[in-house]
């Protein structure tokens, strides 16, 4: 553990030892320590009270009402910017079940271990004296890879609802149980999620997606009864059978496309619509008498606008949730490559925007995956892909360049007719072979020159564009199609 400590952590609890103070290592950054990782944030403990803290060092940051000082290092080549000291501390009754009534300071570590969460983040570290303090047992609940919570679960639940999230959270990015009395207890308190803020439940969550599994995260969610606590829509597709196409049910379909686009490291954005992707089926659901099976048509725009609903009671940002949105609402595109046109693709580009279209495609990859399909690419969607990067491509046109007909009546008096469409093809050739000559001023001053020119030269001219266009769009869409094995 010595030697995974960064200096600049070994230096804060050094200059507090040094004046006379405790200083130890607590929480998740002991925990990671423990466990081989590298930790994410490094949090201190002390017996020195905030103004105390603040004296021994240059520059901090305290504004909070947790006696919790940060403190900035700004040297040269350090990896560590922020370093939180908090003094120990004891809690009071949590009237309200977001924040403590009142917070006093303790006068030992063992007093501030004992108001902490979990025993795997109530282990705590001095650093100089190579000293572990594990009143809890949280290293054997590491090697048991268990969430088990500090003293009674119940207490520990009822001072902050959000440790019932939090729990299903570490034993997902983690990969470990959790303690059946503590789960016991998860499910008895769950209730007490609703008096937890939005933005605080938002952001666990967010956490629990962005995980390696967080299909693992739902299903332990589901099953400790706190689903329904932020997100019953979800639940609503639990057992709900699909049509033919499916092998599973709508909520193992979800979690298996949710699933799919973590184990490909997607963005978030994308991880929410693969979540969300599905969320209208319940709604939609119906009986087909002429297939004989189950439909669920409508279900991309019914789905966008719960998604929508669901993602502002979470209090997402507007970008996330109109990203998420359109993402949802436009899942279901046309895909059969006999009758799919270019022009059909350009409105999906259109729809999400050129920004989007390939998340779209992640979301439509992921949702193949989840049906119980084995082929993620399969010709069908390399035929759109190819399609779509043929529609978003540079247009070899007339378009590309830096001046247009409106532009060449101006500048040369030609009146609007055949020639003008010569003279621009007569440029687009020149650009083509010499694309720095795609300038405002080069353009304007060779229109000039091409309006001069005897008219059989200049539809020669023109005749050499147009075939010059054709070769190079020709080639340019070869390339793609190889790219994508498709014809």
């Amino acid at each position: 553990m010595m030697n995974n400590i960064p200096n600049e952590v070994s230096r804060v609890t050094s200059e507090l030892e040094k004046a006379g103070f405790d200083a130890y290592l607590v929480g998740g950054c002991v925990r990671d320590l423990l466990l081989g990782k590298e930790p994410r944030d490094w949090d201190i403990t002390t017996n020195a009270l905030p103004d105390q803290i603040i004296s021994l060092f240059s520059k901090t940051f305290y504004e909070n009402s947790f006696g919790t000082v940060t403190i900035i290092n700004e040297a040269g080549g350090a990896t560590i910017r922020e370093i939180q000291v908090t003094p120990y501390r004891l809690e009071g009754k949590y009237s309200d079940f977001r924040h403590p009534d009142q917070i006093s300071f303790a006068k030992t570590l063992e007093e501030d271990l004992g108001r902490r969460d979990f025993t795997i983040n109530a282990v705590a570290y001095s650093v100089p004296k190579g000293q572990l303090i594990d009143l809890y047992a949280g290293q054997q609940d590491l090697a048991w890879r268990s969430i088990r919570a500090v003293g009674n679960p119940t207490d520990r639940f009822r001072e902050d609802p959000l440790r019932i999230l939090r729990a299903i959270r570490l034993a997902t990015e983690l990969g470990f149980t959790i303690n059946t009395e503590t789960a016991n207890a998860i499910t008895e308190q769950s209730v007490l999620l609703q008096k937890i803020s939005a933005e605080r439940i938002r952001d666990e969550f967010g956490k629990i997606i962005m995980s390696k599994q967080p299909m693992v995260g739902l299903i332990l969610s589901h099953k400790l009864g706190i689903l329904g606590q932020f997100l019953p829509e979800l639940a609503e597709g639990i057992g709900m059978k699909q049509n033919g196409d499916h092998k599973y049910d709508v909520w193992e379909h979800t979690l298996r496309v949710l699933q799919h686009s973590a184990d490909k490291n997607f963005e978030f954005h994308v991880r929410l619509a693969a979540l969300f992707h599905d969320i209208g089926k319940p709604k939609t659901r119906k009986w087909g008498e002429e297939k004989g099976d189950w439909t669920f048509y409508g279900h991309d725009v019914v789905g966008a606008k719960m998604a929508r609903k669901a993602m502002g009671r979470l209090k997402f940002s507007s970008k996330i949730v109109e990203t998420v949105e359109k993402l949802v609402r436009n899942h279901m595109f046309f895909t059969d490559i006999e009758k799919i046109t270019l022009s059909a693709v350009r409105r999906i580009i259109r729809n999400v925007g050129q920004e989007l279209v390939w998340d779209l495609m992640k979301v439509r990859n992921c949702d193949r995956i989840g049906m119980g399909r084995p082929k993620e690419s399969p010709y069908r969607l390399r035929k759109y892909e190819s399609m779509i990067e043929e529609a978003l491509r540079s247009p070899t046109s007339v378009a590309m360049l830096k001046i247009n007909g409106a532009r060449i009546i101006e500048v040369t008096k030609t009146p609007p007719g055949p020639k003008i469409g010569q003279i621009l093809h007569a440029l687009l050739e020149e650009v083509l072979d010499k694309p720095e000559l795609n300038t405002v001023e080069t353009l304007e001053m060779r229109a000039k020159e091409l309006a001069n020119l005897p008219d059989q030269e200049l539809q020669k001219l023109g005749e050499a564009g147009k075939e010059k266009k054709e070769a190079v769009e020709e080639g340019e869409l070869k390339k793609i199609r190889q790219k994508y094995a498709v014809k």
